[in-house]
């Protein structure tokens, strides 16, 4: 594919709809393929999204002082400032430079009495909210409702694409590992070439959801090709295939590297939404993506011990600190 195709739920998340097969067959052809498609007629609502943005620029906009108040902490959630992530696992280049960006990184609410949080086990802790901006909490969450539901659709889609019962994953996602994160890239030098908003990456888990501002800059690169542009279309998600899905399925949909270089001039905003299981899920190739001429590819592994091994190479906060020098 020399472009990333147009997938249209027709404006709805019922997986049992006669327009769901037809969904399900083209988000397949798009995933398998080149690992990414555009999501039209979806139900998040426009004014819900664009509230989401509004209270990611101003959290963006807040002092330095304020945003740090907020450093992320063990359970992953909170501000990271610029230049401290560098993608050390990306399996497509060799990355020594940090990326240009700096985020607020929210994750799945907990009640006070989850026995996760209450055991503190890994990601699962509080969000850190900016108590200085009354709208943000309430606008991103309510944002997170709607845009967890359309990637709760999708994954039924692909159970269908796979041939298994639209509800065959669900319960893999009944404490799912979610991530929401307020991304800001600032404008790039044209002339700087090695410096990169994100570097070339492919995603830890099962699909991500990006909204996407109309700067561009997202790029793509489909397998024996070059990298190709993923232009903002108004009104539509980037959804892209993550390694735990490639595995998950055996290679039969691919997990592809993708890169943002911010040339627009301006500053750049996007809120990407990471939909994975548990963090006990077993990660292990699915019954209809196997046969005798195609033997599993990947041993079972475990969701949670992935996304920390990830976690713990690429984000400077996890990495121990380096000892004192001695005089």
């Amino acid at each position: 594919m020399k472009h990333i195709p147009i997938v249209d739920l027709q404006g709805s998340l019922d997986a049992d709809a006669p327009a769901a097969q037809q969904s399900a067959r083209e988000l397949f052809e798009a995933l398998s393929q080149i690992g990414f498609a555009y999501i039209a007629g979806h139900n998040v609502a426009p004014a819900t999204r664009e509230a989401a943005f509004a209270a990611s620029r101003k959290f963006h906009a807040s002092t330095l002082a304020q945003k740090q108040s907020l450093a992320i902490n063990a359970f992953h959630r909170g501000y990271m400032g610029m230049a401290s992530s560098t993608i050390v696992t990306s399996t497509v280049a060799k990355v020594t430079r940090p990326n240009m960006s700096e985020s607020l990184m929210l994750m799945h609410e907990l009640p006070p009495d989850d026995p996760g949080l209450r055991a503190g086990l890994p990601m699962q802790g509080p969000n850190q909210w900016p108590d200085w901006l009354p709208g943000f909490k309430p606008a991103m969450l309510a944002y997170v409702r709607e845009v967890d539901a359309l990637g709760r659709h999708i994954v039924r889609l692909i159970a269908l694409a796979l041939g298994l019962p639209a509800t065959a994953l669900d319960h893999h996602f009944d404490h799912p590992t979610t991530f929401l994160r307020a991304l800001h890239y600032p404008p790039q030098p044209p002339a700087e070439d090695e410096q990169i908003g994100s570097a070339p990456h492919t995603d830890y888990g099962i699909i991500t959801l990006l909204a996407q501002d109309d700067s561009g800059g997202l790029q793509v690169r489909p397998r024996g090709g070059d990298w190709i542009e993923a232009p903002p279309i108004p009104d539509t998600y980037v959804l892209n295939v993550g390694d735990m899905l490639a595995r998950w399925t055996n290679g039969r949909l691919v997990s592809t590297p993708h890169r943002v270089i911010n040339r627009s001039g301006g500053d750049r905003y996007s809120l990407p939404y990471f939909l994975d299981p548990s963090m006990d899920t077993l990660i292990e190739c699915l019954p209809t993506c196997t046969d005798a001429a195609h033997p599993p590819q990947h041993p079972p592994v475990r969701y949670g011990d992935y996304l920390l091994e990830r976690l713990n190479r690429n984000y400077d906060y996890r990495k121990p600190a380096e000892p004192a020098a001695v005089a």
